[in-house]
């Protein structure tokens, strides 16, 4: 059994990443963790999404959910920013790694990793 001291240090740890898959925020970012998502490898985007935007000090910005089948299996796993104001984007075929490099460059300095997303046929 942990201490009440050791309790709430882990949840004063655990705030910003649970506001974060809670929160308002004024951008969205959605994993599909369907079945399909998860075979493909969903789960460790979805944390690298978190931790990145937990790590940047994005969390009053962004908030991370996730759905379930986003309906193209064949691009998993698929993120999708939802912007206020903007188009949707949809990320496929996305890694831990390009979860970090869509967290630097879109979320965080507003450019489209345009390589990643559905309308590019290298992705």
């Amino acid at each position: 059994m942990k201490s009440l001291a050791e309790l709430a240090a882990i949840r004063e740890k655990m705030k910003d990443k649970v506001s974060l898959r809670e929160g308002e925020g004024e951008v969205r970012v959605v994993v599909g963790m369907a079945t399909c998502g998860i075979a493909a490898g969903a789960r460790p985007v979805l944390n690298a999404f978190v931790e990145e935007i937990s790590a940047q000090g994005l969390t009053d910005k962004i908030t991370v959910s996730q759905t379930g089948c986003i309906g193209i299996c064949q691009y998993e796993p698929v993120v999708e920013i939802f912007e206020a104001g903007k188009e949707k984007t949809t990320y496929v075929k996305m890694t831990a790694e390009k979860a970090k490099r869509v967290v630097e460059e879109h979320l965080k300095n507003g450019n489209v990793v345009a390589e990643y997303t559905i309308g590019n046929t290298e992705a």
